[in-house]
């Protein structure tokens, strides 16, 4: 009791009462078990009640474990500047029994997704994270104790992201490599980096993405907005997928958007063509393409599930939120007054994120995939986009652009 009391948590439980001479301990990662100290003994189960208890979730907000000379653990309130060799997770323990899955809506934040998540043994590379849902979603990450790495076009933007969160956390793992996915050159460098430092990949967020860009060409001679919101992306990818198998259990979440329900992109034989995707400058128009490009994300997570999910690596695809301001609409100045308007009524970059959060790391979708989530909940896609031979086109034509500009791994 005066331990509880010195943490500041001295509400109890008769029931859960412990006799003379027993003491509550717990494990590093939570688990709660019973000293006894007359008979120099210890034990998983309560002595009077005979259940197993875990500590429930993480650390309160401002509390950090450290160890001391001896080996033994102890804890530091920085906020109220005191140290106690008592776990203030014990003040709030659950039964070790099935925990039924959290429900969530479009109100959530990623934060609360990840109430009590220890990501710690978990290596997460997020697309486009110097800003907006991406930055949200790393920020969350890294806050639970991920190794998250920013791929991010602009290294000085992504360096800053990286400042921002340590600022938050010092001991957060993140950092910043350049990955520009207008580029095939650029992608296959990130890939190679990567892969050089011999890391796992637990967790592969596809977030990056363009909307009312005007017209231009990538330097591999293909439409900027489909190159950075879908080939950029499959070519990644398809570079990195010996890592996803290799860390196993592994998801891949692509980040699409239910305008996809506005639009299409096969002929009357069911193939994509390639002049939908990356149409000449007299039949562009910015919208349509950001359309048809989040189109082809739910339809290459699709297809990669199929192919994957044999080896361990799980894709589900989501949307975001709707008229949410990002930067990706920077572009037009019409599109970004809308949006500020719209923005008092619509999600903040936090709930934005949750779904990106959910499908990373929800313990029920664990070896699920090949489906669409908005807010955290699964939804039915477009009519095309459930299209399997669409998605089996579609994987066919991007492959074939790929070869046709670069010298690709062993394909999936």
């Amino acid at each position: 009791m005066a331990a509880l009391k010195y943490a500041g948590m001295d509400d109890t439980d008769s029931e859960d009462e412990l006799p003379p001479g027993w003491e509550e301990r717990s494990t590093k990662d939570g688990w709660v078990y019973y000293a006894y100290h007359e008979e120099m003994k210890t034990q998983w189960e309560h002595p009077k009640t005979g259940k197993k208890k875990r500590c429930a979730g993480a650390l309160p907000y401002g509390w950090e474990q450290e160890t001391d000379d001896k080996g033994q653990i102890f804890y530091i309130d920085h906020i109220n500047k005191r140290t106690t060799y008592f776990d203030p997770r014990q003040a709030f323990t659950i039964e070790d029994m099935q925990v039924k899955p959290k429900r969530y809506d479009g109100n959530t934040t990623a934060l609360e997704v990840l109430h009590d998540r220890d990501l710690s043994d978990k290596v997460v590379v997020i697309t486009g994270a110097n800003s907006g849902i991406g930055f949200e979603t790393a920020r969350s990450f890294a806050l639970h104790g991920a190794h998250v790495i920013l791929a991010c076009r602009n290294q000085s933007r992504g360096i800053k992201a990286v400042s921002l969160i340590t600022e938050e956390w010092r001991k957060a793992r993140v950092e910043a490599m350049t990955l520009d996915l207008a580029s095939l050159r650029s992608v296959r460098e990130f890939a190679e980096i990567f892969k050089a430092r011999k890391l796992p990949l637990h967790i592969l967020v596809c977030n990056a993405a363009v909307c009312t860009q005007p017209w231009s060409l990538t330097e591999d001679g293909l439409e900027s907005t489909f190159q950075i919101c879908h080939l950029g992306h499959f070519y990644l990818v398809e570079l990195l997928q010996d890592v996803l198998r290799h860390s196993a259990p592994a998801r891949v979440v692509v980040v699409s958007s239910e305008s996809h329900r506005f639009t299409d992109l096969v002929d009357s034989c069911g193939k994509v063509e390639l002049s939908l995707l990356s149409p000449p400058q007299k039949e562009y128009w910015s919208m349509l393409a950001y359309n048809r490009a989040k189109l082809c994300n739910i339809l290459f997570s699709n297809e990669l599930h199929r192919r994957m999910s044999p080896h361990g690596v799980t894709c589900n695809a989501l949307h975001p939120g709707n008229m949410m301001y990002t930067s990706i609409h920077r572009s037009w100045w019409l599109m970004t007054l809308l949006f500020t308007f719209a923005r008092p009524f619509t999600k903040s970059m936090q709930q934005g994120a949750a779904t990106t959060v959910y499908c990373a790391v929800a313990p029920e979708l664990e070896g699920i995939g090949g489906m669409y989530f908005n807010n955290c909940f699964r939804c039915l896609p477009s009519q095309q986009a459930q299209d399997p031979t669409a998605a089996a086109s579609l994987w066919e034509l991007s492959e074939r652009l790929i070869q046709e500009r670069s010298t690709p791994p062993q394909v999936l």
